[in-house]
C-alpha cells in the first residue's frame, strides 16, 4: 500500500510537504515493490494510457531494487526535467490505468518509489542546477500554472 499522506489536520498548519519523508524502514517495502514491477510481462504503465510524461518505470524500478539510486535518478531524468514536481503531484495514472499487477491484487506503488528516488537524490546532492554554458539574452514567457508550464 502507498505511504500516508500527513495527517489533514496537522498539515493545515505548515507548509510542509503533504507526504510524510520517505522512512529507512519503508525500504525493504519499497524492494519489494520494484520487484513486484519486474514480474510484468507488458509495461502498460509506459503507453498512453499509463505515465503521461513517459517514465521509464520497468527501468527505474529495477534499478530501486538493485539498489542503484544514482543510476535511478538519472533514468528518471532521461524522460521528466522535473522529477521533483510530478513525483508529488502526479495522480499516478500509470498505477491505476497501467499497472498490470493491478489486475490481481494491488498495483505497484510508483509514485512512491518516484518520490523516494527524488527524496534520497536530494539528500545525496544528485540534483543540482543545470547552468547553460552561453546565454542569449532571449526571454520567455510560461502561459499556464499546470505541467505544461513546468
Amino acid at each position: 500500500t502507498p505511504e500516508p499522506y500527513r495527517n489533514a489536520a496537522v498539515r493545515q498548519n505548515d507548509y510542509a510537504e503533504i507526504n510524510n519523508p520517505p522512512s529507512h524502514r519503508a525500504d525493504l517495502e519499497r524492494k519489494r515493490q520494484a520487484a513486484r514491477c519486474m514480474d510484468c510481462g507488458t509495461p502498460f504503465c509506459q503507453t498512453h494510457t499509463g505515465c503521461p510524461v513517459n517514465n521509464l518505470i520497468p527501468e527505474f524500478n529495477d534499478l530501486v531494487f538493485r539498489d542503484q539510486w544514482k543510476d535511478a535518478i538519472e533514468r528518471l531524468h532521461a524522460t521528466n526535467n522535473f522529477p521533483e514536481f510530478t513525483g508529488r503531484v502526479c495522480p499516478a495514472p500509470c498505477e491505476k490505468a497501467g499497472c498490470v499487477a493491478g489486475l490481481v491484487e494491488d498495483p505497484v506503488t510508483i509514485k512512491n518509489i518516484e518520490y523516494a528516488i527524488v527524496a534520497r537524490a536530494w539528500d545525496e546532492g544528485w540534483i543540482t542546477p543545470f547552468k547553460v554554458e552561453n546565454r542569449t539574452g532571449k526571454t520567455v514567457a510560461v502561459v499556464g500554472s499546470g505541467p505544461a508550464g513546468l
